[in-house]
């Protein structure tokens, strides 16, 4: 009955307040639509800002902006999210963390089979869902960047070769290369169009994209730009060497597969003889669920297996 009621009670705030979030969104969106053009003149007049040099906004709620630009997180949080190219608000995916938290918090049973403290871990591991996900999604992408980034060098190299300037090369690389690589050949080109010199395009690029073969496509640009040379045979001998670097983690992967896969064997293993005691000897595994400190074994067991699997997929983890 107290589970039900708090299930009530969490639904209803929650309607409540996504109709709130709602109604002020359309509103808004209204009034926008409604307003002059000249307004936005005359607000750069007023403010001395233009729209191109405001500070982007965290969250349509003004309350929860300003608690926002007070916490040195959100930073970090944004830049992982424009690694992820997720077009989303810091303040949406800081209430939705909060919202599957409380979610998470409400489900939990109030039993004498969970320790003290359930609820508090998961109210965390509700909230992690939403960073997790866009830690997975920044993985996938950093991953396609590193798989299209020799061809693109090679295409670039070969463009170079018969004429073309770096700013146009990007401009064709921006069309002809598929996403998500291609989409940054287009900003840089554009921010070229727009006057912004090569350094700052450079910087903006690693800033984007945060892997070791977009810092050392830089840094050979640049040196070159600064002392001269053949930019053409250096991008050619990079992609090379990118490719050998891909092969070589693939081989590395390869070997430390049967690593992970004895992990996740040894983790699971407890769990299924666990389950197979119960369901033939059903007397002699429910003693932990009948003792007073049956419990605290059980979690205490459990949070065993899972330091050993994390320690397991440490160790197998190895970096190229």
């Amino acid at each position: 009955m107290a589970l039900a009621l708090i299930l009530i009670i969490f639904t209803g705030t929650f309607l409540l307040a996504a109709g709130a979030v709602f109604i002020a969104s359309f509103v808004q969106s209204r009034l926008r639509t409604a307003a002059p053009v000249a307004e936005g003149a005359g607000e750069l007049e007023e403010n001395g800002v233009g729209p191109l040099l405001r500070e982007e906004s965290l969250s349509s709620i003004s309350l929860w902006q300003a608690l926002l630009r007070r916490l040195d997180l959100i930073d970090k949080l944004k830049q992982r999210m424009d690694e992820a190219d997720l077009h989303w608000s810091v303040g949406r995916v800081t209430l939705t963390m909060l919202l599957l938290g409380g979610l998470f918090f409400a489900l939990v049973p109030d039993t004498r089979l969970l320790p003290p403290g359930s609820g508090l871990v998961a109210f965390i591991l509700g909230a992690w869902l939403p960073y997790w996900f866009i830690g997975w999604k920044r993985q996938q992408r950093m991953e396609k960047f590193e798989a299209q980034f020799p061809d693109a060098l090679e295409s670039l190299a070969r463009m170079m070769r018969a004429g073309h300037p770096l700013a146009s090369a990007f401009e064709v690389l921006g069309t002809e290369v598929a996403a998500p690589l291609g989409l940054e050949f287009r900003r840089m080109a554009e921010e070229r169009r727009l006057g912004a010199p090569l350094n700052q395009v450079m910087d903006n690029f690693i800033a984007r994209v945060r892997v070791d073969e977009v810092r050392l496509f830089v840094a050979a640009t640049l040196l070159q730009a600064r002392t001269g040379g053949r930019l053409t045979e250096v991008l050619e001998r990079l992609a090379e060497t990118l490719r050998e670097s891909a092969a070589l983690r693939g081989e590395v992967r390869a070997l430390s597969a049967q690593g992970k896969m004895t992990g996740t064997v040894l983790t699971l293993l407890p769990l299924g003889i666990a389950t197979m005691l119960y369901l033939t000897a059903p007397d002699f595994i429910s003693v932990l669920l009948r003792h007073a400190y049956g419990k605290y074994l059980i979690w205490i067991g459990m949070a065993c297996v899972t330091v050993g699997h994390l320690v397991i997929q440490r160790i197998v983890k190895v970096k190229v």
